[in-house]
């Protein structure tokens, strides 16, 4: 899980990045679709009709402060997942009560996506959110559930005396 986050946390920074880049880019991207466009068009080709630059144009009418909002969401969600992930890859408590409510925040959210159309990475991105929490809350016994962090602690403890066992029995 750990290792997931901070991948996502690369791909969001990479984002950020690229609405920036896009951000003063915008001026030559319009002069590269006003000079090239026609001449496709002229070729026979229906570019009016291709979603992708109807998107294009609609993200190069878009205001620069918009394009600035969107960097700095993208870029604090990464610095979420960077915090997350480390939190977890140490192992730290407090990564796993982070992962929880990081994780949970966005599930509504999946949901409205999904209700707005059923597709295979929505149905995948909500299914393995909803595994992630659930593992989170049930294995660490986060939120008081089977015990808490009393029984959290003892079944650690438990383990690592087991593992000193498993050593010294081998070692003899």
């Amino acid at each position: 899980l750990a290792v997931e986050r901070l991948g996502r946390a690369v791909v969001l920074g990479l984002a950020a990045w690229a609405v920036w880049t896009f951000r003063g880019a915008r001026g030559s991207i319009q002069a590269t679709l006003d000079r090239d466009l026609p001449v496709f068009r002229a070729a026979g080709f229906k570019v009016d009709q291709m979603s992708a630059i109807h998107e294009l144009e609609k993200a190069l009418a878009a205001k620069p402060s918009t394009l600035a909002l969107i960097t700095c969401l993208l870029a604090a969600y990464a610095v979420l997942q960077v915090v997350e992930g480390v939190g977890l890859w140490l192992m730290k408590r407090w990564g796993e009560y982070f992962a929880v409510v990081a994780t949970s925040v966005f599930l509504p959210l999946e949901i409205h996506d999904l209700l707005k159309g059923v597709t295979t990475t929505r149905v995948a991105t909500l299914t393995i959110n909803i595994a992630a929490v659930l593992y989170l809350l049930i294995s660490k016994r986060l939120f008081g559930i089977r015990g808490g962090r009393k029984a959290y602690e003892e079944e650690r403890q438990g383990d690592q005396l087991l593992d000193l066992e498993r050593a010294a029995m081998t070692a003899a």
